[in-house]
């Protein structure tokens, strides 16, 4: 019996920047495409945010990859192809790069692996496992297997992970799920999505939706089903669709905790650099107060760094969050991952900074020249943003604005706030940041 290892990578610099953050759900990959392995196989999973890599010899060894782990997953990857393992790798950054991804390993997957991954795993034991393999054509999202969570191993509560539909119908200028995915949204069967939560023995899960709402008929019937199950959850969604009043109701009753809203910037000119104008920011305290009143926290994701953004940047978004009550936020700096319209742009205009992949993970490091601020400006002001929202004097003021799901809110604000302090004393290596590669040295 042939003996698989699925891996999910995390170099270490990211993990330590994640650690204590409360809302470290497990990704799904590896536990789903693990529901779709054969009998024939003795299989094991591994997520490096649980448990460390022991290097033995597998048959075989799949590794998930994206953009900020590409060198340290090449890395491991060497490791077991010397220890004599047939090494696959996939995911997003070796969709993008695959004629760089495939110098690193024994077989590459581009594109969607719904049909390609079971036809490697048959194509090995014939011993006849091909370079690569390619998704032509947009796999359907019926009939797919329950995610292999009895596999996963360490703490059970951040298992909870789901997804309910794939792609996004916009075409945000920093985000390359048009060229991860085929170019075409859709939807998995009502009643498979039910099936597979109320296998999750955890009470509270995540959505891993790009964007839960992006067709409220089929949102608002999946909801109507699982209100029976009395589940807590969170999903990624719009701004704008959250001005759906029977949307945000169904969401409540279904057991919505919070909503991670992309707002992205509290600037026009920034909206714009995003391709993301169908924000309204004139609008962004009217759906903080509608989301409020139906007992649902937001979660908004920030991005600094758009060409517009000034150095003033980080007060005024600290001051509008505080203002209108946002429950938590998820900041991030602008990082033009390859296959995005900015990255090409950046590059045509020589502003791409001589760095590794390592520098594009959009919370440690900066990977380009912003226009109107220096590299460091950037990244000292998105820290300083960080060390101010999670003060406790912007706790208690956001939270006594919000008034909903108070002590989960502390919970989480609490959290954030232990991250960033953590990682605040931790020297995170030279100027290229080698110290990724701790582990296999």
């Amino acid at each position: 019996m042939p003996t698989l290892l699925m891996i999910t990578p995390e170099n270490l610099e990211i993990k330590r920047f994640r650690a204590y953050q409360l809302n470290n759900f497990m990704q799904l990959t590896m536990p789903y495409l693990a529901g779709f392995v054969p009998k024939e196989y003795d299989i094991r999973l591994l997520d490096e945010h649980t448990e460390p890599i022991i290097f033995e010899k597998f048959d075989l060894v799949a590794i998930t990859v994206n953009t900020p782990n590409a060198p340290y997953a090449y890395a491991i990857s060497k490791k077991f192809r010397e220890l004599g393992s047939w090494v696959a790798l996939g995911g997003p950054h070796v969709t993008l790069n695959p004629e760089e991804a495939a110098l690193h390993c024994d077989t590459i997957f581009i594109g969607e692996a719904e049909e390609t991954w079971p036809q490697f795993l048959n194509d090995f034991l014939c011993k006849k496992a091909q370079k690569v393999y390619t998704s032509s054509r947009a796999p359907s999202l019926a009939g797919l297997p329950i995610p292999r969570r009895d596999l996963i191993v360490g703490n059970r509560f951040i298992s909870g992970a789901v997804f309910a539909s794939r792609g996004c119908p916009h075409n945000c200028s920093y985000c390359s799920l048009k060229k991860i995915y085929h170019n075409t949204f859709r939807t998995r069967p009502v009643d498979e999505v039910i099936k597979d939560i109320a296998s999750m023995p955890n009470k509270y899960f995540v959505f891993w939706d790009d964007n839960f709402f992006a067709d409220p008929s089929y949102t608002k019937a999946l909801l109507k089903d699982l209100a029976k199950l009395n589940k807590k959850w969170a999903a990624q969604v719009t701004a704008h669709s959250c001005e759906d009043e029977e949307l945000l109701r169904l969401a409540k009753s279904a057991g919505c905790l919070y909503l991670f809203l992309g707002l992205e910037s509290f600037s026009e000119q920034g909206l714009k650099d995003a391709n993301k104008s169908f924000n309204k920011i004139e609008q962004y305290g009217k759906i903080a107060d509608k989301l409020h009143r139906h007992g649902i926290s937001i979660q908004a994701g920030i991005v600094f760094g758009f060409d517009s953004d000034t150095p003033d940047v980080f007060e005024t978004t600290l001051k509008a969050c505080n203002d209108i009550g946002i429950d938590g936020v998820t900041a991030s700096i602008l990082t033009p991952f390859p296959g995005t319209g900015i990255y090409d742009q950046y590059k045509n205009e020589g502003r791409l900074l001589d760095v590794g992949w390592n520098y594009y993970n959009g919370k440690t490091r900066v990977a380009y020249v912003p226009k109107q601020m220096s590299p460091e400006e950037l990244l000292n002001g998105y820290n300083e943003f960080r060390r101010k929202f999670y003060s406790w004097k912007s706790i208690i003021k956001r939270i006594c604005k919000s008034r909903v799901n108070i002590f989960y809110n502390l919970a989480m604000n609490y959290g954030y706030r232990q991250a960033y302090r953590n990682f605040a004393k931790l020297d995170i290596g030279d100027s290229k940041g080698m110290n990724i590669f701790e582990q296999l040295i």
